[in-house]
Protein backbone atom coordinates (compact mmCIF):
# COMPACT_ATOMS: atom_id res chain seq x y z
CA UNK A 1 0.00 0.00 0.00
CA UNK A 2 1.29 3.27 -1.02
CA UNK A 3 1.13 6.82 -0.03
CA UNK A 4 -2.33 8.58 0.33
CA UNK A 5 -2.33 12.35 -0.66
CA UNK A 6 -6.22 12.35 -0.55
CA UNK A 7 -6.51 11.39 2.50
CA UNK A 8 -10.10 11.87 3.24
CA UNK A 9 -10.92 9.81 0.17
CA UNK A 10 -8.77 6.79 1.42
CA UNK A 11 -10.96 7.36 4.67
CA UNK A 12 -14.32 6.84 3.43
CA UNK A 13 -13.29 4.27 0.54
CA UNK A 14 -11.55 2.19 3.41
CA UNK A 15 -14.48 2.89 5.54
CA UNK A 16 -18.40 2.72 5.33
CA UNK A 17 -18.42 3.44 1.81
CA UNK A 18 -15.75 1.24 0.37
CA UNK A 19 -16.96 -1.88 2.00
CA UNK A 20 -20.79 -1.19 0.78
CA UNK A 21 -19.52 -0.41 -3.33
CA UNK A 22 -17.51 -4.00 -2.41
CA UNK A 23 -20.60 -6.21 -1.18
CA UNK A 24 -23.18 -4.25 -3.93
CA UNK A 25 -20.61 -4.52 -6.71
CA UNK A 26 -23.20 -6.12 -8.96
CA UNK A 27 -25.61 -3.53 -8.19
CA UNK A 28 -22.94 -0.73 -8.85
CA UNK A 29 -22.14 -2.56 -12.09
CA UNK A 30 -26.00 -2.48 -13.37
CA UNK A 31 -25.67 1.02 -12.57
CA UNK A 32 -22.88 1.88 -15.03
CA UNK A 33 -22.52 -1.14 -17.28
CA UNK A 34 -23.59 1.17 -19.88
CA UNK A 35 -20.88 3.45 -19.50
CA UNK A 36 -17.97 0.85 -20.54
CA UNK A 37 -18.57 0.20 -23.63
CA UNK A 38 -18.34 3.99 -24.89
CA UNK A 39 -15.48 4.51 -22.45
CA UNK A 40 -13.27 1.11 -23.66
CA UNK A 41 -14.39 2.17 -27.23
CA UNK A 42 -12.94 5.90 -27.34
CA UNK A 43 -9.26 4.03 -25.14
CA UNK A 44 -8.63 1.96 -28.91
CA UNK A 45 -7.13 -0.76 -26.60
CA UNK A 46 -5.15 -3.27 -28.98
CA UNK A 47 -4.54 -6.66 -27.85
CA UNK A 48 -1.24 -6.03 -26.92
CA UNK A 49 -1.50 -2.49 -25.25
CA UNK A 50 -0.37 -2.02 -21.32
CA UNK A 51 -3.50 -0.33 -19.54
CA UNK A 52 -4.02 1.40 -16.26
CA UNK A 53 -7.38 1.66 -14.39
CA UNK A 54 -7.53 4.70 -11.93
CA UNK A 55 -10.35 4.32 -9.56
CA UNK A 56 -10.78 0.93 -10.23
CA UNK A 57 -12.98 -0.19 -7.78
CA UNK A 58 -13.93 -4.12 -8.13
CA UNK A 59 -12.00 -4.15 -11.08
CA UNK A 60 -14.59 -4.36 -13.97
CA UNK A 61 -13.80 -2.55 -16.05
CA UNK A 62 -10.09 -3.65 -15.45
CA UNK A 63 -11.37 -7.21 -16.65
CA UNK A 64 -13.06 -6.15 -19.79
CA UNK A 65 -9.58 -3.89 -20.66
CA UNK A 66 -7.81 -6.89 -20.28
CA UNK A 67 -10.20 -8.85 -22.39
CA UNK A 68 -9.28 -6.35 -24.93
CA UNK A 69 -5.85 -6.20 -24.39
CA UNK A 70 -5.50 -10.16 -24.71
CA UNK A 71 -1.84 -10.31 -25.15
CA UNK A 72 -1.16 -7.83 -23.10
CA UNK A 73 -1.84 -6.43 -19.48
CA UNK A 74 -4.38 -4.15 -17.69
CA UNK A 75 -3.39 -2.69 -13.95
CA UNK A 76 -6.11 -1.55 -11.21
CA UNK A 77 -5.05 0.85 -9.18
CA UNK A 78 -7.75 2.15 -6.29
CA UNK A 79 -7.51 3.64 -2.87
CA UNK A 80 -10.19 0.56 -1.64
CA UNK A 81 -8.66 -2.11 0.20
CA UNK A 82 -12.25 -3.41 0.35
CA UNK A 83 -12.78 -2.56 -3.03
CA UNK A 84 -9.66 -4.29 -4.41
CA UNK A 85 -10.57 -7.69 -2.30
CA UNK A 86 -13.55 -7.92 -4.29
CA UNK A 87 -12.14 -6.86 -7.92
CA UNK A 88 -9.23 -10.54 -6.92
CA UNK A 89 -11.68 -12.38 -6.19
CA UNK A 90 -13.93 -11.83 -9.08
CA UNK A 91 -10.89 -11.96 -11.23
CA UNK A 92 -9.63 -15.28 -10.05
CA UNK A 93 -13.26 -16.59 -10.66
CA UNK A 94 -13.09 -15.70 -13.90
CA UNK A 95 -10.30 -16.59 -14.98
CA UNK A 96 -8.33 -13.19 -16.15
CA UNK A 97 -4.80 -13.80 -16.19
CA UNK A 98 -3.62 -10.59 -17.24
CA UNK A 99 -4.19 -8.45 -14.44
CA UNK A 100 -3.19 -7.12 -11.59
CA UNK A 101 -4.44 -4.79 -8.80
CA UNK A 102 -2.90 -2.48 -6.83
CA UNK A 103 -3.43 -0.25 -3.74
CA UNK A 104 -2.52 3.00 -3.99
CA UNK A 105 -3.28 7.07 -4.93
CA UNK A 106 -3.01 7.55 -8.27
CA UNK A 107 -2.17 11.49 -7.46
CA UNK A 108 1.24 10.71 -5.95
CA UNK A 109 1.48 6.44 -6.78
CA UNK A 110 5.04 5.58 -7.98
CA UNK A 111 3.88 4.88 -11.73
CA UNK A 112 6.95 4.15 -13.99
CA UNK A 113 7.52 6.71 -16.67
CA UNK A 114 6.17 5.17 -20.44
CA UNK A 115 4.79 2.53 -19.01
CA UNK A 116 1.45 2.27 -20.48
CA UNK A 117 -0.37 2.37 -23.72
CA UNK A 118 -3.81 3.96 -22.26
CA UNK A 119 -4.93 5.04 -18.87
CA UNK A 120 -8.84 4.89 -18.56
CA UNK A 121 -11.31 5.30 -15.34
CA UNK A 122 -15.07 5.24 -14.87
CA UNK A 123 -15.55 7.62 -12.31
CA UNK A 124 -12.18 7.24 -10.48
CA UNK A 125 -10.70 10.85 -11.64
CA UNK A 126 -12.79 12.80 -9.82
CA UNK A 127 -11.47 12.25 -5.85
CA UNK A 128 -7.94 14.40 -6.34
CA UNK A 129 -7.16 16.66 -4.03
CA UNK A 130 -4.75 18.17 -6.27
CA UNK A 131 -5.98 17.48 -9.81
CA UNK A 132 -3.02 18.79 -11.63
CA UNK A 133 -0.49 16.42 -10.12
CA UNK A 134 -2.64 13.81 -10.70
CA UNK A 135 -2.96 14.33 -14.74
CA UNK A 136 0.67 14.66 -14.60
CA UNK A 137 1.53 11.38 -12.82
CA UNK A 138 -0.69 10.05 -15.25
CA UNK A 139 0.76 11.71 -18.20
CA UNK A 140 4.09 10.21 -17.07
CA UNK A 141 2.94 7.33 -16.82
CA UNK A 142 1.57 7.19 -20.49
CA UNK A 143 3.81 6.44 -23.39
CA UNK A 144 4.23 9.33 -26.23
CA UNK A 145 1.28 8.63 -28.18
CA UNK A 146 -0.82 7.30 -25.21
CA UNK A 147 -4.33 7.23 -24.80
CA UNK A 148 -6.38 8.66 -21.92
CA UNK A 149 -9.80 8.08 -21.51
CA UNK A 150 -12.38 8.41 -18.60
CA UNK A 151 -15.79 8.99 -17.70
CA UNK A 152 -16.90 11.37 -14.92
CA UNK A 153 -20.22 12.74 -14.27
CA UNK A 154 -21.43 16.04 -15.66
CA UNK A 155 -23.68 18.20 -13.91
CA UNK A 156 -25.56 17.25 -11.43
CA UNK A 157 -29.21 18.29 -12.48
CA UNK A 158 -28.69 15.83 -15.33
CA UNK A 159 -28.83 12.88 -13.26
CA UNK A 160 -32.09 11.51 -12.31
CA UNK A 161 -30.75 9.50 -9.21
CA UNK A 162 -29.30 12.98 -7.52
CA UNK A 163 -32.49 14.37 -8.64
CA UNK A 164 -34.40 11.53 -6.75
CA UNK A 165 -32.66 12.26 -3.64
CA UNK A 166 -32.73 16.08 -3.83
CA UNK A 167 -36.72 15.79 -3.83
CA UNK A 168 -36.14 14.89 0.22
CA UNK A 169 -34.73 18.36 0.82
CA UNK A 170 -37.74 18.28 3.04
CA UNK A 171 -36.37 15.64 5.32
CA UNK A 172 -33.01 15.67 4.88
CA UNK A 173 -30.31 17.99 5.35
CA UNK A 174 -28.86 18.06 2.44
CA UNK A 175 -26.87 21.19 2.32
CA UNK A 176 -24.38 21.02 -0.73
CA UNK A 177 -24.71 17.87 -1.58
CA UNK A 178 -24.01 17.79 -5.56
CA UNK A 179 -22.29 20.79 -5.73
CA UNK A 180 -19.00 20.68 -7.79
CA UNK A 181 -16.38 22.28 -4.88
CA UNK A 182 -13.51 20.16 -4.05
CA UNK A 183 -13.13 16.31 -4.60
CA UNK A 184 -15.78 14.88 -5.05
CA UNK A 185 -18.63 13.14 -7.86
CA UNK A 186 -19.16 16.14 -9.43
CA UNK A 187 -15.69 17.83 -9.33
CA UNK A 188 -15.17 17.67 -13.08
CA UNK A 189 -18.63 18.79 -13.75
CA UNK A 190 -17.63 21.78 -15.90
CA UNK A 191 -16.12 20.99 -19.38
CA UNK A 192 -13.93 23.82 -19.25
CA UNK A 193 -12.29 23.30 -16.24
CA UNK A 194 -11.48 19.56 -17.47
CA UNK A 195 -9.70 20.73 -20.37
CA UNK A 196 -7.69 23.39 -18.28
CA UNK A 197 -6.75 20.26 -15.75
CA UNK A 198 -5.45 18.24 -18.75
CA UNK A 199 -3.78 20.80 -20.47
CA UNK A 200 -2.06 21.59 -17.26
CA UNK A 201 -1.37 18.27 -16.61
CA UNK A 202 0.36 17.91 -20.07
CA UNK A 203 -2.40 16.42 -22.08
CA UNK A 204 -3.22 17.32 -25.53
CA UNK A 205 -6.06 16.38 -27.87
CA UNK A 206 -8.38 17.01 -25.32
CA UNK A 207 -12.12 16.31 -26.20
CA UNK A 208 -15.43 16.03 -24.06
CA UNK A 209 -18.17 14.92 -24.91
CA UNK A 210 -21.39 13.88 -23.06
CA UNK A 211 -22.83 9.91 -22.74
CA UNK A 212 -25.99 9.53 -21.27
CA UNK A 213 -27.39 5.65 -19.89
CA UNK A 214 -30.02 4.31 -17.98
CA UNK A 215 -28.93 2.27 -15.08
CA UNK A 216 -31.05 -0.71 -13.35
CA UNK A 217 -30.93 0.62 -9.74
CA UNK A 218 -32.87 -1.90 -8.30
CA UNK A 219 -36.24 -4.37 -9.13
CA UNK A 220 -38.98 -2.03 -7.96
CA UNK A 221 -38.98 1.26 -6.25
CA UNK A 222 -38.94 0.08 -2.61
CA UNK A 223 -35.56 -1.52 -3.70
CA UNK A 224 -33.91 1.25 -5.20
CA UNK A 225 -35.04 3.46 -2.58
CA UNK A 226 -33.42 1.16 0.02
CA UNK A 227 -30.09 1.03 -2.11
CA UNK A 228 -29.51 4.28 -2.76
CA UNK A 229 -30.30 5.27 1.40
CA UNK A 230 -27.90 2.53 2.11
CA UNK A 231 -25.25 4.06 -0.27
CA UNK A 232 -22.39 6.59 1.23
CA UNK A 233 -23.75 9.49 0.27
CA UNK A 234 -27.59 8.20 1.62
CA UNK A 235 -26.16 6.80 4.68
CA UNK A 236 -24.35 10.37 5.76
CA UNK A 237 -27.79 11.96 5.20
CA UNK A 238 -29.83 9.56 7.20
CA UNK A 239 -27.22 9.73 10.34
CA UNK A 240 -28.46 12.94 10.63
CA UNK A 241 -32.10 12.79 11.65
CA UNK A 242 -34.48 10.98 13.61
CA UNK A 243 -35.45 7.41 13.07
CA UNK A 244 -39.10 8.93 12.58
CA UNK A 245 -37.33 11.14 9.65
CA UNK A 246 -35.10 8.30 8.44
CA UNK A 247 -38.78 6.46 7.67
CA UNK A 248 -40.31 9.55 6.31
CA UNK A 249 -37.40 9.66 3.64
CA UNK A 250 -37.43 6.11 2.77
CA UNK A 251 -41.04 6.32 2.30
CA UNK A 252 -41.07 9.53 0.21
CA UNK A 253 -38.33 7.96 -2.16
CA UNK A 254 -39.98 5.02 -2.35
CA UNK A 255 -43.00 6.98 -4.03
CA UNK A 256 -41.07 9.64 -6.45
CA UNK A 257 -38.97 6.21 -7.60
CA UNK A 258 -41.98 4.57 -8.33
CA UNK A 259 -42.73 6.72 -11.76
CA UNK A 260 -39.23 4.99 -13.37
CA UNK A 261 -40.24 1.51 -12.72
CA UNK A 262 -40.57 -0.58 -16.19
CA UNK A 263 -39.10 -3.76 -17.85
CA UNK A 264 -38.45 -5.38 -14.53
CA UNK A 265 -36.24 -2.62 -12.88
CA UNK A 266 -36.04 0.78 -11.69
CA UNK A 267 -34.36 3.00 -14.27
CA UNK A 268 -32.76 6.29 -13.78
CA UNK A 269 -30.59 8.21 -15.86
CA UNK A 270 -26.96 9.29 -15.42
CA UNK A 271 -25.38 11.94 -17.59
CA UNK A 272 -21.68 12.09 -18.06
CA UNK A 273 -18.80 13.39 -19.71
CA UNK A 274 -16.45 11.04 -21.63
CA UNK A 275 -13.22 12.58 -21.87
CA UNK A 276 -10.51 11.78 -24.18
CA UNK A 277 -6.78 13.29 -24.47
CA UNK A 278 -3.29 11.98 -25.64
CA UNK A 279 -0.27 12.28 -24.45
CA UNK A 280 2.05 14.06 -27.32
CA UNK A 281 5.79 14.32 -27.47
CA UNK A 282 7.65 13.19 -24.84
CA UNK A 283 8.71 16.88 -24.04
CA UNK A 284 5.96 17.34 -21.17
CA UNK A 285 8.15 14.90 -19.19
Amino acid sequence: MGHFANTAQAEAWNGYEGAQWARSQERWDAVNDGFNQPLLDAAAISETDAVLDVGCGAGRTTRLAARRAARGRALGLDLSGPMLGKARESTAREGVANVAFVQGDAQVHPLDACAFDAVISRYGMTFFTDPVAAFANLHRALRPGGRLAFICAAEAEANEWLAALVSLKDILPLGEFGKADGPGMFSLADPGRIRDLLAAGGFDEVEVHRVEVAGKWGADAADAAAFLLDSGPGRHLLDQVTPSEQDAARQALTATLRRHEADGGVWLRSSSWLVTAVRGDSAHG
